[in-house]
């Protein structure tokens, strides 16, 4: 049986875990059952292009979700590959057909009223951990920087002549990011606190825990906390205050192509979704205002 021999290629072979090859299985069979309600047996070497596409309508008609669909059309697709490469089928009827259009979801981020809140508000204790934790909250909301470009910033890395930061983006791409006198006052408090606290004068980063570089865990969690205590938001996360960075930027006349290097994006277009999150906001607000603003459309 094909299938069958597909399915030991996936564990054998490419040693994919017993959940995906599962999940392969079912997406081929779920087809399988659909082209069965039409012929007696399945027969791999005739299915054309055209049975996949109505199973791509049956599916969705039926409610599944546009990600659930490309899900299933994958394992038919690597099915497919398999059954082509090896010579069991003439023909791959799945080379000229695409799936539905995956939406990606708008990212979340904070208000500005909410950030005021978080920074500006009493719920910081004054003690070093609270002095840490709200210079990380600040660092992210006036840098976008990211989680694992702020863990790995050291204390050199600050000019404060320049106002600036040197951060080490992803594929160790480094980049410059300017920050504005309320920051490089806070740093300054920071730093004075920081040296007072640690033990170990030749320790160089500059967010320190415990006489140690600050960890991927301990910046989660806090944020997460921290994020919580002012929205109601689920999934808050470090990420997100990048995201409210962006949008902050963009809402307040920033140039698009100015926040790209800022957030050290390599295309425009990874940029371009702050521009549909303004948008959202813009028709919200509208809706709330306007006398009429319940008939736009959503």
């Amino acid at each position: 049986m094909l299938k069958e021999k597909f399915l030991q290629y996936l564990r054998a072979e490419r040693h994919y875990s017993v959940l995906t090859v599962k999940s392969y299985d079912y997406g081929i069979s779920e087809f399988e059952k659909f082209v069965e309600n039409d012929r007696e047996k399945v027969d791999w070497g005739t299915v054309a292009a055209g049975d996949i596409r109505r199973w791509i309508v049956y599916l969705m008609d039926n409610g599944s979700a546009n990600s659930t669909v490309n899900v299933r059309l994958s394992a038919l697709r690597s099915f497919y590959r398999f059954l082509f490469t090896r010579g069991f089928v003439r023909h791959n009827p799945l080379s000229g057909v695409t799936g539905p259009r995956q939406e990606k979801p708008l990212p979340k981020f904070m208000q500005e009223r909410q950030m005021d809140c978080l920074l500006d508000g009493l719920n910081i204790e004054d003690t070093y951990k609270g002095t840490l934790d709200h210079m990380v909250l600040q660092m992210f909301y006036s840098t976008g920087i990211r989680l694992a470009e702020l863990i790995g910033l050291d204390v050199d890395d600050v000019d404060f002549d320049n106002g600036t930061l040197k951060v080490t983006g992803k594929r160790n791409k480094q980049r410059v990011i300017p920050f504005g006198e309320e920051l490089r006052e806070e740093l300054n408090n920071f730093l004075c606190r920081r040296d007072a606290e640690i033990l170990c004068q030749s320790e160089r980063a500059l967010f320190v825990f415990k006489g140690k570089r600050v960890s991927r865990y301990y910046i989660y969690n806090m944020v997460k906390e921290r994020l919580s205590s002012v929205t109601t938001q689920a999934h808050c996360s470090p990420h997100m205050l990048r995201h409210t960075f962006a949008t902050a930027m963009l809402n307040n006349g920033a140039d698009i192509e100015v926040v790209r290097e800022l957030l050290g994006h390599a295309s425009l277009r990874t940029t371009q979704i702050y521009t549909h999150t303004t948008f959202e906001e813009l028709k919200k607000e509208y809706g709330k205002a306007h006398p009429r603003g319940g008939k736009l459309d959503k």
